[in-house]
């Protein structure tokens, strides 16, 4: 009998959150995240071995705060496995600052390595860039189901991950269960919630587009 996110309560799980990733896709849908809420039911429902949460954090030469900083210290606090990795700054041509990077090879790395040891993996991510590691994690007899969206628009998942995936859950099917609407009581709420480190405007190999998106941390 399957439960929450198709969970089996004998099977061995884990979670890999490609955070950015999954944030762009929460807010194409309208709401944020509530990852105390998500934790707190699949460990509820198997028999949870990590919950991995990636991400790059901007590294500012001309200041000492990264404002994804407290979202990574509440996950790390707060039963997830952080993977980070500092970003790579560059100049664009039009003279502008830019930040750059991806954690993808961390993420891959860590589902292989854990694969053996595992029943279910669970990834949040729409990059299709992950087919050929699901395949892999696959063939040494694990089931895996991706959690992205295509209700978003534009769509947040690839066909071909979709297509590779044991079950895919569309993350819009969630939003009652882990979800709050976007920028709910955001002034009001700890510094530690998720939505005011807008995280998705950095995409893997992308760029910050406004570092103005990111709130002060009282």
């Amino acid at each position: 009998m399957t439960g929450f996110l198709g969970l089996r309560a004998d099977e061995r799980t884990a979670l890999f959150i490609d955070g950015a990733n999954l944030y762009k896709a929460a807010r194409g849908l309208g709401f944020d995240l509530d990852y105390k809420s998500l934790l707190a039911k699949v460990q509820a429902n198997c028999r949870l071995v990590r919950a991995y949460y990636y991400t790059v954090i901007q590294e500012d030469k001309t200041q000492d705060y990264s404002p994804l900083r407290p979202l990574v210290d509440w996950l790390d606090y707060n039963g997830y496995s952080m993977v980070t990795k500092p970003s790579r700054e560059y100049v664009d041509a039009q003279g502008r600052r830019r930040f750059k990077g991806s954690v993808d090879i961390e993420l891959v790395v860590d589902m292989l390595v854990l694969a053996p040891k595992l029943d279910h993996i669970v990834l949040f991510t729409g990059n299709g860039d992950f087919r050929r590691a699901i395949e892999a994690v696959q063939a040494q007899g694990v089931r895996v189901t991706v959690v992205s969206t295509v209700k978003s628009s534009p769509p947040m998942a690839s066909d071909e991950l979709r297509r590779q995936a044991d079950r895919f859950i569309d993350l819009a099917e969630l939003e009652s269960i882990i979800g709050r609407a976007a920028g709910q009581q955001r002034k009001a709420r700890p510094a530690h919630d998720e939505e005011e480190f807008e995280e998705d405007d950095f995409e893997d190999e992308g760029e910050y587009e406004d570092e103005d998106d990111y709130e002060d941390v009282d």
